[in-house]
């Protein structure tokens, strides 16, 4: 599932395949952008926000996507074959050695590159800005404690709060901060948490395997996420899973009751 520290690392493998070479081959299989050839641009580089990435060309001109839950790019040498099928494929990109491809990409557009930032404005700090600063937590651990009787589960996966968290470090960091999902955010120390969250994507930003555990053991690299066979890896006692959340936004949340007991 994609979050804030896919789209980094993902941001991070296009920046080594594509900035600063030309173009060969640039398609946008979007209706709106089918007709766009991309081909002959430079790539002046690569922007991530949160879940959104921006590649930027030589022009003043960069594509923005979203990768939302099933989205990715796929990056290999020019000539390898195709991994995906061909009508998952949203973007190609391509340069004399690499070939980049976006695959079931959402919100795709093309922008001036100094219009980036009205699409990112309503979101809060994005925890994997490399410009972090104390006015980035301030204004996070602010957002998160606006509403203190909100769930704090529901308010960390509030990218309008602080982007990046997705629901694997929503439970994670729940988990580690002792508290139930549906605690209010009252009961933890919004501090804490926003401290938590960017401390555990800074820590996978570049890895394949996320890890929160810091056991490298398969299986045991999460602590409760996607746990319910194996159980907590702290108390042994059972890892729970329940829906939280309404309508479009509900999602499935994994739980410790002994070491995360309700508020």
């Amino acid at each position: 599932m994609p979050e804030g520290d896919t789209v980094f690392h993902t941001g991070h493998t296009l920046r080594q395949a594509l900035t600063g070479r030309v173009l060969a081959r640039g398609e946008l299989r979007h209706p709106r952008l089918a007709t766009v050839d991309l081909a002959g641009r430079t790539v002046s580089g690569i922007r991530t926000y949160g879940k959104h990435l921006f590649v930027r060309f030589d022009d003043e001109v960069s594509l923005h996507n979203h990768l939302r839950l099933d989205g990715s790019w796929h990056v290999h040498p020019l000539g390898t074959r195709w991994r995906v099928p061909a009508h998952q494929v949203r973007v190609i990109l391509a340069n004399a050695q690499y070939e980049a491809l976006g695959v079931r990409l959402h919100d795709m557009e093309l922008l001036r590159t100094d219009q980036e930032d009205r699409r990112v404005a309503h979101l809060g700090p994005d925890l994997l800005d490399p410009e972090w600063s104390e006015d980035h937590a301030r204004r996070a651990v602010e957002a998160l404690a606006a509403r203190p009787d909100r769930e704090i589960g529901l308010a960390l996966l509030d990218q309008t709060v602080m982007a990046g968290v997705g629901n694997v470090y929503k439970a994670e960091v729940c988990f580690l901060l002792r508290v139930s999902p549906w605690a209010p955010v009252s009961a933890t120390d919004p501090e804490k948490a926003v401290k938590l969250s960017r401390d555990l994507l800074s820590r996978n930003a570049l890895r394949y395997d996320r890890n929160t555990t810091g056991i490298s053991d398969r299986g045991r690299r999460l602590w409760v996420y996607d746990q319910v066979r194996r159980g907590c890896l702290r108390c042994g006692g059972r890892v729970r899973v329940a829906d939280q959340g309404t309508g479009l936004e509900v999602r499935k949340t994994w739980f410790c009751p002994r070491c995360q007991p309700s508020a």
